[in-house]
């Protein structure tokens, strides 16, 4: 359903530093500054883009939004979930843990304050 998801950030290098390692944890791979100096990290056909506000005020977070990044395995969210925490975000809600519906979930901040979640898929 979603093309991409946009992420403004106030320090592209700050927040490159999280987000590759976050998604390297995943078995993804690191972001690529594209011409418009946007970051972006693509698998299989879906972008999470991350950028300095066109509009040149400061980047602010959504309250009571989450972005959910799928993960192939527990062991993955925990990788998500230490990366994070390594390069600059901070473990928020719940410790990392398998829900009733079965998925394994954990939720992050990243630098700029934003509010992400990694997990796998539920199993029931």
């Amino acid at each position: 359903m979603f093309t991409h998801v946009m992420i403004g950030s106030n320090n592209l290098e700050r927040a490159r530093a999280f987000y590759d390692a976050t998604f390297i944890a995943l078995g993804g791979k690191p972001g690529e500054m594209d011409a418009r100096g946007r970051l972006i990290y693509a698998h299989e056909g879906s972008w999470l883009m991350v950028t300095t506000p066109i509009d040149g005020k400061p980047a602010t977070v959504a309250n009571g939004g989450t972005i959910g990044i799928a993960a192939g395995s527990p062991d993955h969210v925990l990788a998500w979930h230490a990366a994070g925490t390594t390069n600059g975000g901070t473990a928020i809600e719940s410790p990392p843990a398998e829900r009733p519906n079965g998925s394994f979930v954990a939720y992050l901040r990243d630098p700029d304050g934003n509010k992400l979640s990694a997990r796998t898929l539920p199993t029931n």
